[in-house]
C-alpha cells in the first residue's frame, strides 16, 4: 500500500472548506484574526478594543469598545488598511468604518425598581 505524502492541516483546510460549502466562513475567520493581529501590532493599546464586523468594499467595517479607541484606530487607518491588504485573509479597502460598541457588563445585574436603587446610583 503506498502512502500518500503528509500535507499540513492549514493546507488541507481551505480545501475542506470549499468542500462543505464553508469558504465565506472561512476567509472571514482570516480576516478577523488578521485585524486582531494588525492592531496589536500597530495600536498596542487597542488589542482586544476592537473588533472586524465586516468586509464591505470598499470598506473595513470595525467596532470599537468605547470612543478613544475608535479614535485611535480612525487616526491610524493609513497604517492599518495597507497592513490589513497584506495579511492573510485581507484585502484591499480604502475606507475604514469605525462604531462603538461597548462591552456588556454582565458581572452585575441590572438595577431595578424593586431592590431600591437608582439608577446610575453608585
Amino acid at each position: 500500500m503506498k502512502r500518500r505524502p503528509m500535507r499540513r492541516l492549514a493546507d488541507l483546510l481551505p480545501e475542506v472548506a470549499g468542500q462543505l460549502g464553508l469558504e465565506d466562513q472561512l476567509q472571514h475567520s482570516r480576516a478577523i484574526a488578521s485585524w486582531q493581529r494588525i492592531v496589536a501590532e500597530h495600536v498596542p493599546a487597542a488589542a482586544g478594543a476592537s473588533t472586524l464586523l465586516a468586509v464591505e468594499p470598499p470598506a473595513l467595517l470595525v467596532s470599537a469598545t468605547g470612543p478613544f479607541v475608535a479614535q485611535e484606530l480612525r487616526l491610524r487607518a493609513s497604517e492599518l488598511l495597507p497592513a490589513f491588504a497584506r495579511a492573510p485573509g485581507g484585502s484591499r479597502l480604502l475606507e475604514l468604518r469605525v462604531v462603538v460598541r461597548p462591552l456588556a457588563r454582565s458581572s452585575e445585574p441590572a438595577p431595578t425598581a424593586r431592590d431600591g436603587r437608582r439608577r446610575g446610583a453608585v
